[in-house]
């Protein structure tokens, strides 16, 4: 597990990731592609049936890598549709790389998860290719280890 900075001397343990697929669900062509990525993806890190059984926000520590259902519409905190994927901590290098290195035209968004759902999505994440704005309105935990219910 990692830890983060959060005021002073004090650390927040980032307990694991979330790796997420942005993409106009409005557009066929780019839904197809998204969903033929995210087959990929599921077929390189062998995840065929591993379906996620947490809360998106529970940083499950020492969960296995699972798929979260894809979101066809715009659900906060985001404003498009979106899938992704439970990283634990010793597997993001790989999954990261893999997926920046094979996302083609689709934006991607890496955060952490430690139970502050606010930092996590707000200042300890990462965009390649577009930022798309989030509503961070929606998030109910924000301390270490907070699990929310979905």
């Amino acid at each position: 597990w990692y830890q983060r900075r959060v005021r002073g001397d004090t650390y927040t343990t980032l307990y694991s990731y979330h790796i997420h697929v942005l993409f106009w669900q409005g557009n066929h062509e780019r839904v197809t592609d998204a969903m033929n990525l995210k087959d990929e993806f599921i077929e390189r890190f062998g995840l065929e049936g591993k379906d996620c059984d947490i809360a998106t926000g529970d940083p499950a520590p020492g969960h296995e890598m699972c798929v979260y259902p894809v979101e066809w519409v715009a659900l906060a905190p985001f404003t498009t549709g979106q899938f992704s994927f439970f990283i634990p901590p010793h597997q993001l290098e790989e999954t990261s790389a893999w997926m920046l290195q094979h996302s083609r035209d689709h934006d991607l968004f890496i955060h952490p998860n430690s139970g502050c759902e606010t930092n996590d999505h707000t200042k300890w994440y990462r965009f390649n290719g577009d930022r798309w704005p989030l509503d961070p309105s929606v998030f109910t935990c924000d301390f270490p280890r907070c699990q929310p219910v979905d």
